[in-house]
């Protein structure tokens, strides 16, 4: 089972930043890593992910060229760095981990994983 702790969000105005970490800890597997995210009303979605073993990340459309998803081994921790944001991205974000059968190798989710943090929340205003 795979231990998986938020921190870093908080209230920005647009166009400021915000970096997220999420601290694993656990002798649950966790090749495929991801953030994600959930507006009120609105259905969780993918923000960014990894595969450990990948050279390549992925990253919604919308989070392209802002957010950028990074893999701290030694620290165990998947950071999600935030740039140049926007009302539309408040949401809770939620960090997940799974095994390597839960994503491509290029880090996109493809399987509901089994391993979620309790979110931090991101508001913009």
């Amino acid at each position: 089972h795979v231990q998986l702790v938020e921190s870093g969000g908080g209230s920005v105005q647009a166009g400021g930043s915000l970096r997220l970490s999420c601290v694993a800890s656990g002798s649950g597997n966790r090749h495929c890593m991801a953030w994600f995210r959930q507006a009120p009303g609105k259905e969780r979605e993918a923000v960014a992910g990894i595969f450990t073993g990948g050279a390549t990340k992925y990253y919604a459309d919308f989070a392209k060229g802002r957010f950028t998803v990074s893999l701290d081994n030694n620290k165990n921790t998947l950071y999600l760095q935030m740039d140049i944001l926007k009302p539309e991205d408040t949401a809770t974000y939620y960090c997940a981990a799974d095994g390597p059968t839960f994503c491509t190798w290029s880090g996109i989710p493809r399987l509901p994983y089994n391993n979620w943090g309790q979110g931090t929340q991101v508001t913009v205003s």
